[in-house]
């Protein structure tokens, strides 16, 4: 039984060895000569959350293993045991804030589920016209938000896969862009030291584009001839524009544990490609030291050689408290943006 046993899941590592080989594939094949920088709707998709993620860098593919995967790999929602609930609030560039929220259950015998709901707002400002520079009295406001459901499984004791299906939405003033869109990820811990690899896609669906009655226009058919209507309605037609893609493939290793036997001492590494579709291929890198599980700090290089990047450094810490039968996990991240200067970071998740 031991042997075949073990004769499943080479072959599951054989299968999701050629996945990740057959994706490298395609991107070589596909491999972009143009940036695309700015092509793409829906850009807050890209903004990370998690602490522990972005003072890793963004290395995070297969560091998985908390509610947060619901982000970055869903396939990591599989490892989680109990119930939990995370918080994330960050105030972004330009007065711009958003918010993350998501909830996920452990359902034995059946795997895991989760949701989530995000939102990127920024204060209203006044209109102005080329008519009325200074301003007309009225207020307009932008925000976007996405809201999902995730689900995730083992398929062995080793390998995970997991998927989120979810709704994108922008506005602004009256109008609006709706898209659907979904994540795909695998996570498998190989027989050699425990070394985790895997792999997700990002945002795979619609277009978004936008309608709604600010795009009403009235306008004169035939201006040279007399007589006719003046004030025919006609709406403007705006492009449809893709939302961000990303294609995500990691590698990581507890060093600890696994090659230098240190007891009550965790020091992870983790690197990550990504693959995104409005810019250039990039690498993200992150180192994780954590003592007893109770305190954390971390270090991360996200998009190394990525042209034109601005910053990309990111430092980070992480405190675990434990009261009756919850577990609060308090994360902090400072990522460097450039001449943006640096923005901190936190999220809170619960467990019970």
């Amino acid at each position: 039984m031991k042997r075949k046993n073990d004769r499943e899941q080479n072959s599951l590592f054989r299968y999701a060895l050629l996945i990740i080989v057959f994706c490298f594939q395609i991107q070589i094949v596909t491999a972009q000569t143009v940036a695309k920088v700015g092509t793409s709707a829906a850009s807050f998709l890209k903004i990370g959350v998690g602490g522990r993620a972005l003072g890793m860098g963004e290395a995070y593919t297969t560091c998985v293993n908390d509610i947060t995967s619901i982000f970055w790999n869903p396939a990591g929602l599989a490892s989680i045991q109990n119930t939990q609930v995370l918080l994330n609030h960050y105030d972004y560039i330009a007065d711009v804030n958003y918010e993350y929220g998501a909830v996920a259950m452990a359902m034995p015998n059946i795997g895991t589920i989760g949701a989530h709901i995000s939102f990127l707002g920024m204060p209203d400002i006044e209109r102005t016209t080329v008519s009325e520079p200074d301003g007309t009295g009225e207020m307009v406001g932008a925000s976007s938000m996405t809201a999902g459901i995730s689900y995730a499984r083992f398929l062995t004791d080793r390998f995970s896969i997991g998927a989120t299906v979810k709704m994108i939405q922008e506005q602004i003033w009256h109008c609006s862009a709706t898209g659907y869109a979904m994540d795909i990820g695998v996570l498998y811990r190989t027989f050699f030291k425990n070394i985790k690899i895997g792999m997700s896609i990002s945002n795979f669906g619609s277009s978004l584009q936008l309608e709604g009655r600010d795009l009403l226009i009235q306008h004169d058919i035939d201006e040279q001839s007399d007589g006719n209507n003046a004030n025919i309605n006609g709406y403007l037609a705006t492009d449809k524009y893709t939302i961000p893609i990303l294609f995500r493939v990691g590698i990581s290793s507890n060093l600890s544990k696994d090659f230098l036997g240190l007891k009550n001492n965790d020091f992870i590494v983790s690197i990550d490609a990504v693959h995104p579709n409005d810019n250039y291929e990039y690498v993200n890198a992150g180192l994780e030291y954590q003592f007893r599980q109770l305190l954390a700090f971390r270090v991360g290089r996200r998009q190394m050689f990525l042209k034109d990047r601005e910053g990309g450094f990111s430092l980070g810490f992480g405190l675990h408290l434990n009261f009756n039968s919850y577990d609060f996990f308090l994360d902090y991240a400072a990522v460097d943006f450039g001449r943006l200067d640096y923005l901190n970071k936190y999220s809170l998740i619960l467990s019970f």
